[in-house]
């Protein structure tokens, strides 16, 4: 991703944009080498052949309950600041943009208010029925291993952003941006929607510091419990 689409989408979002793969220079994190993306791509056609069922229902309940396609795709900045279109289940009204517009300026929210900000709400009016039940469980994040087989995404990782909330990141974001983002992160694994983003942000930072194969394989396992019970989801 070019530094002038950078410039432009932060200027949407009224702030100034610094370029962050020039910031990228000098960064060391531990990296744990091909072996893991040959890893990554073993876990992601494993969990997208055993998920197939639960996918095809999750798509036919969708197409029940409100109008419009089932997957939905979504522009998210990758490693070094790249675009790609991230692929998920639909759990929110089609048309939830043109009801809500409001709630899609992300232009309003300010880096100094991290500590106030969460992802999701309770009463969030854009998500249906059937995409409450799917947040539950993370179904809706299921097609999310398709990225990681193009390479978009790794299992383990800071959760892909939008690039009208890169703002809200600020001197974090080079360093977020250093590796692949995931399908799950240590502050999805603990805290799921329960975290501010402040405390997301310091979670991924920890993680980018000190990425392993125990840390992931341990983020790993945190995330499938928390995900069977339910937890932490608004």
């Amino acid at each position: 991703m070019s530094d002038r689409a950078l410039t432009e989408n932060w200027a949407e979002a009224g702030q100034e944009w610094s370029p962050a793969p020039r910031a990228l220079d000098g960064i060391v994190t531990r990296d744990p080498g091909r072996l893991m993306r040959v890893f990554d791509v073993v876990f992601a056609v494993v969990v997208l052949v055993l998920s197939a069922p639960v996918v095809l229902v999750a798509m036919l309940a969708i197409r029940i309950e409100s109008r419009g396609p089932a997957l939905f795709f979504q522009r998210r900045m990758g490693r070094d600041g790249r675009e790609f279109r991230l692929v998920k289940l639909r759990g929110m009204y089609l048309d939830a943009r043109e009801r809500f517009p409001e709630l899609y300026d992300y232009g309003r929210h300010r880096p100094e208010h991290a500590d106030g900000f969460y992802f999701h709400s309770d009463d969030d009016p854009r998500v249906t029925r059937v995409g409450r039940i799917l947040r539950k469980y993370s179904i809706d994040e299921l097609p999310n291993f398709w990225n990681v087989l193009r390479g978009d995404m790794a299992v383990v990782g800071p959760r892909p952003e939008i690039p009208e909330m890169a703002h809200m990141y600020g001197e974090a974001l080079p360093l977020m941006l250093s590796v692949r983002p995931g399908v799950t992160s240590p502050a999805k694994a603990d805290g799921r929607d329960g975290l501010s983003l402040e405390e997301t942000i310091e979670n991924d930072l920890a993680y980018v510091e000190s990425r392993s194969w125990k840390v992931d394989l341990t983020t790993i396992a945190r995330t499938l419990a928390n995900v069977v019970r339910g937890h932490g989801v608004s």
